[in-house]
């Protein structure tokens, strides 16, 4: 899919991610990437653990000149395929895994595990003959020959293939590698059978874990050739498994969306296919099928069951007028939604997308990993003719320096390298994506590592963003001013009112004391309140300046209980009736009650709070007294585009400041701070800005994003030391005839597997906000 667009008339490049076929290890990304990028206008990024290109190009490229690049590179290239979903049926509305989700469905994978078994069955009887002469029957070694042929030439076809197709594109990769150290060792066996001593009757052999010096013409490497083969060929196929798995978090991402939808045509109920589905159909969702796309109820009650997507164990409770998100489970009672976005715009297809370009990107560790892996499969080639000529001029015999120079192709693989950051980057950023937790690039962990203080907006991210009734006082020496009577006097009057503190008093009536008697005579009072007839009382309701024009004055009970209200940053409403001032109504926008608790872990992590608001000094030092943040970190009275004044104090001071918000007015903040965390609740925005995106409203996910992030750069970086030194350490004895060359085949294999399930270690990550 290829997009295009203009800012202010100037052309934006167009951009492509195309499937990469053929590629067998680091260096073939990193040849692949060299020829796109040489094309003018072209700026393209390969990954090799994902398969995939992410290109930019102008306007005067095609996407078939790229596809033709790669393929004249001698890979192929196609355009993704769109996702795979199960045919529409009885059930389809529940979703449910995708039939290509296991390993067994991928082809490729099946045959490498085909050649494989072959491998293993054969090469077996060959190392046992070779390494024990107790075994070594007259003639043995022709059985061996018999044996290991189909391994080198069958089992090993991949790596002579890919390698034939590197040389006539005058190139070399791990496959060179692989194929010229396994058919050097079975041919100089050949030789040594046809032509030398090796295949005389009572012929004997042994094993030794060093090069051994001697005549070559007695000697046969048929269980290095074949070995090998086994050994590379079993790294790469648990190493497909396992990239499978780092991608198995996207791909359920990808398939947790309805297949079809009952939409309500002339007051029908007509099911169909979900990209059918348009903006502004209304659809219904019964207990225990998916929400088809994003929507707002319009009638029923429900509970919906988003864990699956933002790993929020609790269901929601929704009625008409909430929003809903596509792929959640309605857990309760029939619902009717009105779809508001559909397709490539939905909550799930942006988190997919978020998680897809997190995965394709390249942390600067990684690119320095791909330079050398260019660079690396030719120099092993020139190290090992050097090691040949050494041990030659050495006078050590042509056997010694033989298997000293196979020893070197085949233990000097960079596919390690290559392995390192992507696949920790597939299982950080596919956990995160179960937990609610979308990590924008590579680039982003860098950061989570220096951050040393944390950045909060108030509303919305601290507090709840919308105001709720607080706490009711009553005047307890007037009769009849029980809490109950005043609610639903002045929750009536309120319900009234569009204003955003009469809809809080509302609500919260509503909710104490159920349904809200009628009002008479209903006014409203500019910038003083409203005024009424409830029941047969008069009512007055709002500040204190309306119940005095009326000759009303406060109670000192309820005049101390006003002033203790706003002290703590609440906003106090004044009730009377039958000309007395009877109650106060406290409404606030309420702390989160989960934002002390998110403070302390933030604080565990090494990072210091602030508190950001565009609210009163008061009303910011009783949020921060609550959640536990220090009077010396708050930041009051900042008008919304000072935020971003503020952010660069804080950098200017020497910190590397993260930023957590939800609004638009957040979003400048987000982009200056060294980390952006954008609340999912929040605007597009804000999200847009951010470098993690919290699916859910809870800020303890920020903790457990930061602390994701961190685990995730810690496996790469021990990823990254465990593959250079694999190399460093692997090359000189190699160099050194210190290893035989199937203990280096082996050791070459383990590398591999070793890096990748390295990083699906980092499936066990467990959130703390519960």
């Amino acid at each position: 899919m290829t997009t295009a667009a203009t800012d202010g008339g100037a052309a934006v490049p167009h951009a492509v991610e195309l499937e990469i076929g053929g590629m067998t290890c680091a260096s073939c990304a990193a040849r692949i990437e060299k020829k796109l990028n040489r094309m003018d206008g072209v700026s393209a990024t390969v990954n090799y653990a994902t398969e995939k290109a992410k290109v930019a190009y102008g306007d005067d490229i095609a996407v078939g000149d790229l596809i033709a690049t790669v393929e004249a590179t001698g890979y192929t290239a196609a355009l993704p395929a769109p996702p795979l979903t199960a045919p529409a049926g009885p059930d389809s509305g529940t979703g449910g895994p995708g039939s290509a989700s296991g390993p067994a469905a991928d082809p490729e994978l099946t045959t490498l595990r085909q050649r494989l078994t072959t491998a293993v069955l054969l090469a077996v009887p060959v190392i046992a003959l070779s390494m024990i002469p107790a075994l070594q029957f007259d003639n043995w070694q022709w059985l061996a020959l018999t044996l290991a042929s189909p391994v080198v030439v069958y089992a090993g076809w991949p790596f002579h293939r890919a390698a034939w197709t590197n040389l006539r594109h005058g190139a070399a990769t791990m496959d060179t590698l692989v194929s010229v150290g396994t058919l050097a060792a079975y041919g100089w066996s050949l030789w040594a059978l046809f032509f030398g001593d090796a295949g005389m009757t009572g012929m004997k052999d042994s094993f030794s874990f060093t090069v051994s010096r001697g005549g070559g013409s007695g000697n046969i490497y048929l269980e290095a050739a074949a070995g090998v083969t086994a050994f590379i060929l079993a790294g790469r196929y648990f190493e497909a498994r396992a990239k499978r798995k780092a991608g198995a978090a996207l791909r359920a991402l990808l398939e947790l969306g309805a297949r079809d939808v009952a939409v309500l045509r002339d007051g029908r109920e007509v099911r169909i296919p979900v990209g059918e589905l348009a903006v502004g159909d209304r659809f219904v969702v019964r207990p225990g099928e998916k929400i088809a796309t994003d929507g707002v109820v319009r009638e029923g009650g429900s509970a919906v069951d988003a864990s699956m997507l933002t790993g929020e164990s609790v269901p929601v409770e929704v009625g008409p007028g909430s929003r809903v998100t596509g792929a959640t489970v309605n857990a309760g009672g029939r619902i009717v939604v009105e779809a508001e976005r559909i397709g490539a715009d939905t909550q799930l297809a942006r988190m997919a997308r978020l998680v897809e370009d997190a995965q394709n990107g390249k942390a600067a560790a990684q690119r320095l990993a791909d330079r050398i892996s260019a660079v690396f499969v030719p120099t092993v080639i020139v190290l090992a003719l050097g090691t040949l000529a050494v041990w030659l001029l050495a006078g050590e015999g042509a056997t010694a320096a033989f298997t000293a120079a196979v020893s070197v192709l085949i233990i000097a693989c960079p596919c390690a390298l290559g392995l390192a950051t992507p696949t920790a980057l597939m299982v950080g950023t596919g956990r995160g994506a179960q937990l609610g937790i979308l990590i924008k690039g590579p680039e982003v962990l860098e950061s989570t590592r220096t951050v040393d203080t944390v950045v909060l907006d108030k509303t919305g991210t601290v507090t709840t963003g919308s105001m709720t009734l607080a706490a009711v006082h009553v005047h307890d020496g007037l009769e009849g001013a029980e809490e109950k009577t005043a609610l639903r006097l002045a929750g009536a009057l309120e319900d009234a009112s569009e204003h955003p503190i009469a809809r809080a008093v509302a609500a919260g009536a509503r909710e104490a004391v159920g349904e809200l008697p009628p009002v008479a005579d209903f006014e409203n009072v500019p910038g003083l309140g409203v005024r009424g007839v409830v029941e047969g009382h008069d009512v007055l309701v709002g500040r204190e300046a309306l119940l005095r024009a009326h000759g009303l004055g406060l109670p000192p009970g309820l005049a101390e209980a006003k002033a203790d209200a706003e002290a703590r940053g609440g906003t106090a409403v004044a009730v009377g009736w039958d000309g007395r001032a009877r109650a106060v109504l406290v409404v606030s926008d309420a702390v989160k009650p989960t934002s002390a608790e998110a403070v302390r872990r933030l604080r565990r992590l090494g990072l210091r709070p602030v508190l950001l608001t565009g609210d009163n000094a008061a009303v910011a030092a009783a949020v921060a007294a609550e959640v536990g943040i220090d009077a010396d970190d708050v930041f009051a009275e900042v008008l919304p585009e000072d935020k971003v004044a503020v952010v660069r104090r804080l950098q200017g001071e020497g910190r590397s400041v993260a930023m957590v918000g939800d609004g638009v007015n957040d979003a400048a903040a987000l982009a200056q701070a060294d980390l952006g965390l954008a609340m999912g609740t929040g605007t597009d925005a804000a999200i847009e800005a951010g470098d993690l995106t919290l699916v859910r409203g809870d800020l303890r996910v920020a903790a457990d994003a930061i602390r994701l992030a961190r685990r995730t750069l810690g496996t790469i970086k021990s990823n990254l030391f465990w593959a250079f030194g694999y190399n460093v350490a692997a090359l000189p004895l190699a160099a050194a005839g210190l290893l035989n060359p199937m203990i280096a085949g082996a050791a070459m294999a383990f590398s591999s597997v070793f890096v990748v399930a390295n990083s699906l270690r980092l499936r066990g990550f467990k959130a703390l906000a519960e």
